[in-house]
């Protein structure tokens, strides 16, 4: 895959979270039950980042938890190279409390799916919401997310590329784009 295109930079990102934060705060009407749960890789940056900017805001730490859902994906079987599984780290009681999911990259929302089947095992929440950085599309099941950083529609043979300074040295979004040359 080539670069298409730099979408957003560092203050970009930095803007979009801002929004985020704010609009989360003011769905729920403040943080009283607000739980916010990272999804692995990036999603759990996002996450962190979110925290940060809602401490900022409201001066309260909010549960901040990581969830892992390699094992729940419906495709799990059918992958050719050994899936890398982590651990969700809940340690705190979602039960009767309103948790928004992050995640980078919306696409086919089988990820989501594997997200609220894994999050389920950790309790009952009152509400769930979805937080992604980018919508690039293409759905495959009716799933939607409540906060959108960037709708960036996209063709089959694009992707969307977000790099973290956490490990990769740098806040980007990229449009990516096969290769012409095979």
């Amino acid at each position: 895959m080539d670069i298409k295109a730099k979408i957003i930079d560092e203050e970009g990102l930095s803007r979009i979270i801002t929004r985020i934060a704010h609009e989360i705060l003011e769905k729920n009407k403040g943080s009283e039950s607000l739980v916010l749960m990272g999804m692995k890789t990036r999603g759990e940056f996002l996450g962190r980042r979110l925290f940060e900017k809602i401490k900022e805001i409201e001066k309260i730490e909010l549960p901040l938890g990581v969830l892992d859902v390699t094992l729940y994906r419906d495709d799990f079987r059918k992958r050719l190279k050994q899936p890398e599984v982590s651990v969700s780290n809940i340690t705190f009681d979602i039960n009767d409390k309103d948790v928004v999911i992050i995640d980078d990259v919306l696409y086919t929302g089988r990820t989501v799916r594997s997200a609220l089947n894994a999050l389920m095992d950790f309790g009952r929440p009152r509400t769930i919401q979805l937080c992604v950085l980018v919508d690039r599309g293409h759905r495959e099941l009716p799933i939607r997310a409540d906060y959108i950083g960037k709708s960036i529609p996209t063709s089959n043979k694009e992707e969307i590329k977000v790099k973290m300074k956490e490990i990769d040295g740098e806040d980007a979004i990229y449009l990516m784009e096969e290769s012409i040359i095979k």
